[in-house]
């Protein structure tokens, strides 16, 4: 944390601490049921987490410039089996996370919104992120070699870890390291074994418009213009897992692939990437593509180096556009090439340590994340994240690089899961 922080950010981060290792992390039995093929599991996360930061000093950009707070989410996951061909998934969260806590954990990396209906999703305050959503809510139909699930679920088509272009729907950043629960989105999916090493999947995916009155941020009727439709093919060769995918993404067409495999069962090689042309003639077409190198060693240090190459970012700083709105050639990342280097260990069998560090070739800032997780018990355990931003500072309203427009920041998160 640099230096100057103020008194009171010193006291946010006491109360954060001083509340959190009070709550007890007491481990639960989750329910289940059983009875021939039929069978019901319950489970549930409690995330209970204080954060502090301390924003760039620019009173244009930043209301307040250190700030922090509590905030808590709720999870009851429930899954369930009908014979032998029907399944059922329930995940429902209850979060309470106030603004300041909110802008504080932008740059901890999970997506804080997601383009789906805002039917199953209700807000209980105009200025916190208060709300009741239901992450997944889907049914299972599986028989032979085909499943098909029909409902609010994750979709995640990415090879590689920290740069993601193939994760079309609700992706994390590179810096995330809590991805337990991935965001759900309104989607149809089928997923063919063509044999023993091979699959087709075929997805579908209900895209929204943009609605301030709702509580989401998104209507809760499906708009066809920007419904995404995806093929995949993968199979198996030597050792390497190859995959090809297509299709339409939010009126952008689609043409990619991925592949993940060792080399000399040493190096794990992971690379994916796709080819974008937009409906809208007016925009350009473009390339996205991730590769990664990485190894784990035998006393648990493992070491991940991935290349980005974002062909719809930025080549210069005052190119720069940021937006609300996260779609396709909206992204997180600003500009065009990007490198992470991380690490995780296992420094004792309770006590876990991971890193990465992100940075922009572009405008030559970097963010270093770190993070700690400590095992209280079977099912509860204690997470520290320190996000330390590096680059030139914004002046009023021009950006003067990607990550000096972050906040230093430190996240304390009690879990509790049952």
């Amino acid at each position: 944390m640099k230096p100057g922080i103020g008194i009171r950010l010193r006291h946010h981060l006491l109360y954060c601490i001083v509340f959190l290792l009070a709550c007890p992390g007491v481990t639960h039995a989750f329910y289940q049921w059983r009875r021939g093929d039929d069978n019901v599991e319950m489970r549930g996360l409690i995330r209970l987490f204080g954060i502090v930061y301390d924003n760039p000093e620019d009173e244009f950009l930043y209301e307040d410039e250190t700030g922090g707070g509590l905030g808590e989410v709720a999870r009851l996951i429930i899954e369930s089996q009908v014979g032998r061909h029907l399944g059922f998934e329930l995940n429902a969260a209850q979060s309470h996370v106030p603004s300041s806590v909110a802008v504080g954990a932008a740059n901890l990396g999970a997506p804080l919104e997601v383009e789906r209906s805002a039917a199953l999703e209700w807000s209980f305050s105009d200025e916190d992120f208060a709300r009741l959503a239901v992450d997944r809510l889907n049914g299972r139909w599986s028989y032979q070699r085909l499943d098909l699930t029909l409902g609010r679920q994750p979709v995640n088509l990415a090879t590689t870890f920290y740069f993601t272009p193939n994760d079309f729907f609700a992706p994390f950043a590179a810096q995330s390291f809590f991805r337990v629960y991935k965001l759900g989105v309104d989607a149809a999916r089928a997923e063919m074994r063509l044999g023993d090493l091979s699959q087709l999947s075929l997805i579908s995916v209900l895209g929204y418009e943009r609605d301030a009155d709702s509580d989401t941020g998104w209507s809760d009727s499906p708009d066809s213009g920007r419904t995404s439709n995806l093929a995949r093919i993968s199979t198996v060769l030597g050792d390497f897992e190859w995959a090809l995918l297509g299709g339409g993404v939010r009126e952008t067409e689609i043409l990619g692939g991925s592949l993940q495999g060792e080399f000399f069962g040493w190096l794990g090689v992971r690379a994916e990437g796709h080819h974008a042309s937009p409906d809208d003639t007016a925009q350009d077409s473009y390339k996205e593509l991730a590769l990664g190198l990485e190894h784990r060693w035998e006393n648990s240090l493992e070491l991940r180096l991935e290349q980005f190459y974002h062909g719809s970012g930025a080549g210069a700083v005052e190119e720069y556009k940021i937006s609300p709105t996260l779609g396709l050639t909206e992204s997180i990342y600003l500009a065009r090439r990007y490198t992470a280097l991380g690490a995780s260990y296992e420094f004792t069998p309770l006590l876990n340590g991971q890193m990465v560090a992100v940075y922009n070739w572009t405008d030559h800032s970097y963010l270093l994340s770190l993070n700690a997780v400590y095992s209280l018990s079977d099912e509860s355990e204690l997470s520290v994240i320190v996000s330390i931003p590096d680059g030139d500072k914004p002046e009023g309203t021009a950006i003067g690089s990607e990550f000096g427009l972050y906040p230093y920041s430190l996240n304390i998160e009690l879990r509790a899961y049952f």
